[in-house]
Parts: structure tokens; C-alpha cells; sequence
């Protein structure tokens, strides 16, 4: 696919953003190789290039740069965090969850996470949000959480192909995974990343999730991994939000809805210092 019509089509997703010519040739790889092994093992129901765009990498993105502000923006990660806010506080006005402080609990979030952090995504499958989050910000450590074998060989030959580094697939269900490290909570860096053995491993800084089943029990088990702290970033549908109000530990921001969608919505909770829930 031309690189021109992939940036093309991203415009609504990124705004002032832009993606270099390497990021655009990554997604061009990514679309081919995509297209092949959707002829083998299903992957996504979309099989149109332009739609894979939008709405596979458009929303990824528009996830991408809302998690980790300042990337692009003039002003600085601070003044992008807060405007980022106020945005989606005056584009969904009276809507659930909502919280009055999120710019302030978010200012310092874009210089934390500007360099070096942990993303773990959950129920990866084709690899969205996660390896257009790594093309986004090439310097995170990757995670990514998928039980079926042949979509984790996928994700393994797509970082191969794309030539991304310091990611790792775990063939586990998120359950499963959750348990182990609720079991022995001391050794949940090498639960999550035992391919990496230096001193600053930790839990994920960020936990994502994007068109998963059994959405309500995941949700729980996605929180459980976070840290206080820690950031639960979601794209989920409208008929989704009601489940949120069952994670008390957790303060969202309010819905931000994606563009071209009349019922997409990104949601970025932070897990609060007072702990984490205690079932999945």
C-alpha cells in the first residue's frame, strides 16, 4: 500500500501528530503480511487495506498518542496531557465514568512515560493496539499476552519482519497469568518478562485491552496486574462503560470517543495507591 494514502488515512487519528517514513513503511510490511496470514489462520474479519488503516491502525494510534502525550505536540508532554484532557472532558460532557481531577493526576505521566516503560497488552490476537503502540514509541518494553498458539506465532514473525526489539509474546491466558503472579507476587517480573534479566524489571506500567471476550472478567483480571499507579488503557465499545463502575480501585478519565466511529470509545483508567482488586 502507498505510504502517501496510509498517512492519508491516518490524518483523523493523529491531528497534529505525523508518522516518519520508517513508521509508514512499517505499517505498509505489516499490511502484507497481515493480508498473508489472514489466508491461513483468521486474524481480523476486515480484509479491505483502507479499513485495516482506519480501523486497526487509525484507532491504535489514536490510543498510542493519547498515552503517551508530547510526543509531537509543541508546549511540552505537560501542557499536551492537561489539553488532552480538557478535550475529553468538553467532548463528553455528562457522560459515565467521569473524574474532575484527571489533568492533574495525568501531568507528570507524559515525562514518566516519554522514554523507557512496560506495556502489557491482553488478548493480543493480529497484534492491535500493541505493535502500532511499539511502532508509536519504539523505546517501551512490549508484552504481549496471547493464548491461541498460531496467533502467537504471528505476533512473534510480525516483531521479526518489522524489526522490532525487547518484545515478548506469552502463549498464556490472562487469567492464568494473573494467578501466578496473585500466587507468588515477588516473582511477577519473571513472570512477565523472563526473556529479560536486568534489575528494573517490574509489573506494566500500562495494561491494554482491545475487542477481547469475556470483556467483564478480563477487565478485573487486567487490573489486578497493574501497580499502583499504573495505567489500564481501553477501546471498547458505548454498551461497554457500565462495567467500569465495578473497578473501584481505578479513577477514569472521561470517554474519549474515536474518530470515525459513532460508538467507539478509548478510556484510560489509573489504578489508585491504595491497592488493586482481589478477585478476577
Amino acid at each position: 500500500m502507498e505510504l502517501a494514502r496510509i498517512a492519508e488515512l491516518l490524518k483523523p487519528f493523529l491531528e497534529a501528530d505525523e508518522l516518519n517514513e520508517t513508521q509508514l513503511n512499517q505499517i505498509s510490511i505489516y499490511i502484507d503480511l497481515l493480508q498473508r496470514w489472514n489466508a491461513r489462520i483468521n486474524l481480523t474479519a476486515i480484509r479491505n487495506e483502507e479499513e485495516i488503516v482506519t480501523r486497526h491502525f487509525g484507532e491504535s494510534f489514536f490510543l498510542a498518542r493519547h498515552l503517551f502525550p508530547g510526543r509531537a505536540e509543541k508546549g511540552g508532554p505537560e501542557a499536551q496531557a492537561s489539553g488532552a484532557a480538557q478535550s475529553a472532558a468538553g467532548s463528553t460532557e455528562n457522560r459515565e465514568p467521569r473524574t474532575e481531577n484527571w489533568a492533574s493526576r495525568t501531568e507528570n505521566w507524559a515525562s514518566k512515560t516519554e522514554h523507557c516503560c512496560q506495556v502489557l497488552d491482553i488478548g493480543s490476537g493480529a497484534g492491535f493496539p500493541a505493535l502500532p503502540l511499539k511502532i508509536w514509541m519504539p523505546s517501551i518494553r512490549l508484552t504481549l499476552v496471547e493464548s491461541n498458539h498460531k496467533k502467537a506465532t504471528f505476533l512473534r514473525e510480525a516483531a521479526r519482519v518489522l524489526t522490532l526489539t525487547d518484545i515478548n509474546v506469552i502463549t498464556e491466558r490472562a487469567e492464568t497469568l494473573a494467578k501466578q503472579i496473585q500466587a507468588h507476587p515477588e516473582a511477577a517480573p519473571d513472570i512477565i518478562r523472563p526473556d529479560i534479566a536486568r534489575p528494573d524489571r517490574a509489573r506494566p506500567d500500562i495494561v491494554t485491552l482491545r475487542a477481547v471476550e469475556h470483556f467483564e472478567s478480563i477487565l478485573h483480571t487486567a487490573a489486578t496486574l497493574l501497580p499502583p499507579a499504573g495505567r489500564l488503557a481501553l477501546l471498547i465499545g458505548t454498551s461497554q462503560l457500565p462495567h467500569l463502575t465495578t473497578l473501584p480501585t481505578l479513577t477514569w478519565n472521561n470517554p474519549i470517543r474515536v474518530p470515525q466511529s459513532h460508538s467507539r470509545e478509548l478510556l484510560i483508567g489509573i489504578q489508585n495507591e491504595s491497592g488493586h482488586p482481589d478477585r478476577f
